[in-house]
């Protein structure tokens, strides 16, 4: 089976109808922390699986309900997901160990608001940052990532641009405060 997979991050209480038109067409919809808000979680198509982690700007509200950490498995590939988890070679601290003691083959954060592909060859990990779909912060181009997973394999990636970052959508924006 084809699992279609859409990877968003730092929405900082912002998400547009671009956004939510692309989350459409996806099986499962996975977000590397710093939500903002509960209502963020309440505007994604309610029939899909989401997986989730909370950031360093959510409330104890949002880390109650998502953990700092999740490993999980999809299609025979294994996902470990943190929002700060730094970059290839310097991750963040605690970071390399979880990957290698845990024999994860696609490792997902957040919080750089910088969109990052990149296969690490020392880990034997991908791993992937889809940059920031919010209006806060220092990124000029909001971006997420579109892909699929099947049989083991991660294929068709593409990075998807939302837009500048302060470009409002005209029709019906949606942030929620």
């Amino acid at each position: 089976m084809t699992y279609k997979i859409a990877l968003i991050s730092d929405s900082h209480s912002y998400i547009d109808h671009t956004t939510i038109n692309y989350l459409q067409n996806v099986d499962e919809i996975w977000h590397a922390g710093d939500i903002g808000s509960l209502k963020i979680m309440n505007q994604l198509p309610k029939d899909k699986n989401i997986r989730a982690v909370f950031g360093n700007i959510d409330d104890s509200e949002i880390q109650s309900i998502y953990p700092e950490w999740l490993d999980f498995e999809v299609e025979g590939v294994k996902v470990l997901m943190t929002h700060i988890g730094g970059k290839p070679p310097r991750y963040a601290k605690g970071v390399k160990q979880k990957i290698k003691e845990s024999g994860t083959q696609v490792f997902v954060c957040g919080h750089s608001h910088i969109c990052k592909v990149e296969f690490d060859q020392a880990l034997k990990c991908l791993y992937m940052n889809p940059g920031a779909i919010g209006q806060h912060g220092f990124h000029q181009m909001r971006t997420m990532l579109l892909f699929e997973i099947e049989s083991g394999k991660i294929q068709n990636l593409r990075v998807v641009e939302l837009g500048r970052r302060g470009q409002l959508e005209n029709k019906g924006i949606k942030k929620a405060t």
